[in-house]
């Protein structure tokens, strides 16, 4: 393996030297970095012929659970998953109801339909793209069961009020921090505040795999073993099942990588943070464009830099970009209330479907340089 690892790392240097397009996302320098860490990690799952649960499972949830600063840390098959079963161990029920964001990916509410339960939206504010917190009390109703807070591109939903008002009105708080592993909210992890939290590890994630991977987290024991048991056909002990479950595990194999990967988060998140604010202070002040905020009162890792493109030029620009070489993405073109398996819900979010006309993603990394950003930055301001 070892030469293998010289081969190929040559290979990426050679890819990354003869770039000209600017992607989205380039994962390499973070791989090149470790390269030879991972490599070990593959090559000793090879070895041990344990591809389905084991060692590197069981390390993985303990030393990322200890990281979170919580209980119980439960591999799952993927984020969409970690939802899924998650709703199921909190004990949602057909005809419930769940508040969400409905500027989110589509896992989100998903996670609640697959149940027969209704979910709720409630519009966004323009500024950090999360959920207004003010606006869920009006949205409970006798059938409301649960909240589904969206750390959205990286970003803390305020956690403290949106916990007092669960409590007093009686709800389970369920974090999807599929995109923001790693952020802080007032020294607390994001997804270690609410009852629960469920996190994503496709590749393109902060703390991505080399294939699916999901995560639910928990202090609670009796949803912790409920999601445990569920990830292997309902059994705790096999051919002996006790639920309908499904097949939901975390791969030995991303496991291994995972775990050479967790100790670099937070330098590779501040990469992130440190890139994401040069973007802010080169594009200041351009009218007809929108930077992302900051909250104040917890650490945004920048899993998407998202601008706004206002007066309905964003398509136009993302346009231009193309044009230029630069990678772009739209997160999201529709909120969820607009999409067609959600035909019958009449709702309006006036924010959430003028942010969907506006929002651009632009290329970010953790090791992004000042010199690529400057071509984006230049290109975009070409481009308005």
């Amino acid at each position: 393996m070892t030469g293998a690892a010289v081969s190929w790392t040559s290979k990426l240097g050679s890819m990354s030297a003869t770039l000209t397009k600017i992607p989205i996302l380039d994962t390499r320098p973070e791989t090149e970095s470790i390269w030879p860490e991972l490599m070990n990690a593959v090559e000793d799952v090879f070895k041990t012929g344990q591809f389905i649960m084991g060692p590197n499972v069981t390390s993985f949830e303990q030393e990322v659970a200890s990281y979170l600063g919580v209980k119980h840390a439960v591999g799952v098959n993927s984020g969409t998953d970690a939802l899924i079963l998650g709703v199921y161990a909190l004990g949602l029920k057909p005809g419930d109801e769940v508040i969400t964001t409905p500027f989110t990916f589509f896992a989100t509410s998903e996670c609640v339909s697959h149940f027969h339960a209704t979910p709720v939206f409630v519009d966004i504010d323009p500024d950090t793209f999360n959920f207004r917190i003010e606006d869920i009390e009006a949205a409970i109703t006798p059938k409301t069961k649960g909240i589904i807070p969206v750390h959205l591109f990286g970003q803390p939903v305020d956690m403290d009020p949106l916990m007092e008002l669960a409590q007093r009105r009686g709800l389970w708080v369920l974090e999807d921090v599929a995109q923001a592993f790693g952020s802080d909210y007032k020294g607390k992890k994001a997804g270690a505040i609410g009852h629960a939290g469920a996190f994503s590890f496709f590749p393109t994630k902060n703390l991505g795999a080399f294939g699916d991977g999901g995560l639910f987290v928990t202090d609670d024991d009796a949803a912790a073993d409920i999601v445990r048991v569920l990830r292997v056909h309902g059994a705790r002990k096999k051919y002996n099942n006790e639920m309908v479950g499904v097949n939901s595990r975390l791969d030995a194999l991303q496991a291994a990588i995972l775990r050479c990967k967790l100790p670099h988060i937070d330098s590779w998140n501040e990469g992130r943070r440190t890139a994401g604010r040069r973007y802010t202070q080169a594009l200041q002040g351009i009218e007809g464009l929108v930077t992302p905020s900051e909250v104040p009162y917890g650490t945004h890792v920048y899993h998407q830099y998202t601008v706004r493109i206002t007066n309905g030029r964003r398509d136009g620009v993302q346009r231009k970009l193309d044009e230029q070489g630069i990678g772009t993405m739209v997160y999201y073109e529709k909120p969820l209330h607009k999409l067609p398996v959600y035909k019958d819900m009449v709702v309006s979010m006036p924010v959430s479907e003028q942010v969907a006309s506006e929002v651009l993603s632009l290329p970010i990394w953790p090791k992004i340089d000042w010199g690529t950003q400057e071509r984006v930055v230049e290109a975009l301001k070409a481009a308005l």
